[in-house]
């Protein structure tokens, strides 16, 4: 977007968004890369042996560590109104900010579904479907890269410069822009509206319907006794709890999201004219955008309490090779394991 194409659309709010962006990004860089390190550690050498929908987890964790991965290259551009990077950097880091966002809620929903599958019907999951949610993972992955092509795609190639009026001197001097204040392209009407339609659906309205099925047949299955169902209502507990938490993640971050996403998109393609509209968009969408990204910080906290062999191992580590003697000899005198 071009601030200087509309006279609603002044330097405050420039100003406005890129203290915004540059505090929420500093704030959660550090707590999202330590808590996703620490998960991939964690799942990687603790609870291989689980069928938890680790392997989704772990994804999961992948996409949030991407994400988080770029926030410092963000956090320099927010605060100094300059990318001095080069075009090319710039694309794709824009690029993959929604690859990760949609990737997380891609195996958020895996997670969902694979906790309630293994509560309802927890016999019909063999170690060969490990292989399985591999390939349910590559896919996810690549269904997602090329889902997320129209976001570059669609801003313009030049190498759009502005006057700089930096946040912190009076000197003006050419900068390049970058990230959502590229130009974008012109698209017509309808190819506007199903271009909307389609990233609605397939990264909003589906997943939401499949988290919350989850979410309430999990939830369910703690009232119902069947043959098939896990009869433990400590471990359905914790599905729920699993479930549940991406529930709430979902719908804390990427709700508010999509909501505002359109409006954002059509300010964009300057089809809004109504000067007010304009603004409150300008104001209100960088605030989901935020929200958004948060869940690189909120799915380690989720792991860790709502995994049991998550919470168990990092609370008290893996006891070395070198002591399963000692542990051996204790059980054989009469000690108790304490694992």
């Amino acid at each position: 977007m071009n601030f200087a194409n509309h006279s609603c659309e002044n330097e405050d709010l420039r100003t406005y968004q890129h203290h915004l962006y540059a505090v929420v990004y500093s704030v959660i860089l550090a707590p999202g890369l330590l808590g996703n390190v620490l998960a991939l550690w964690v799942f990687k050498v603790y609870i291989r042996e689980t069928k938890k929908a680790v392997v989704f987890m772990m994804n999961l964790a992948v996409a949030d560590l991407l994400q988080v991965l770029s926030l410092p290259l963000r956090i320099y551009y927010y605060l100094t109104n300059s990318w001095p990077f080069g075009h090319p950097l710039c694309m794709i880091c824009f690029y993959l900010k929604y690859v990760n966002m949609y990737a997380s809620i891609y195996f958020l929903v895996c997670v969902s579904v694979r906790r309630c599958e293994l509560i309802m019907r927890p016999l019909r999951y063999k170690s060969s479907r490990r292989k399985g949610d591999l390939i349910i993972c590559a896919l996810g992955w690549l269904l997602v890269c090329l889902c997320c092509l129209p976001f570059p795609l669609l801003r313009n190639p030049s190498n759009k410069r502005e006057p700089n009026s930096s946040l912190f001197t009076s000197e003006a001097r050419p900068v390049m822009v970058c990230f959502s204040e590229l130009p974008m392209r012109t698209v017509s009407v309808p190819a506007a509206w199903a271009l909307l339609i389609l990233a609605e659906l397939l990264g909003f309205i589906i997943p939401i319907i499949l988290v919350l099925a989850c979410t309430c047949l999990t939830a369910g299955s703690l009232r119902e006794s069947t043959a098939w169902a896990i009869p433990d209502r400590g471990e359905k507990r914790r599905a729920l709890r699993m479930v549940l938490s991406c529930a709430v993640v979902f719908l804390v971050c990427f709700v508010p999201y999509h909501v505002t996403m359109p409006l954002d998109f059509l300010l964009k393609a300057n089809t809004l004219s109504s000067c007010a509209l304009r603004k409150m968009i300008l104001r209100c969408h960088p605030i989901t955008l935020c929200l958004a990204s948060l869940n690189c910080s909120l799915d380690p906290l989720m792991y860790y309490f709502t995994t049991d062999e998550f919470w168990r191992r990092l609370s008290k580590p893996e006891v070395p090779e070198s002591l399963t003697f000692s542990r051996r000899l204790s059980c054989i005198t009469g000690g108790e394991d304490e694992d």
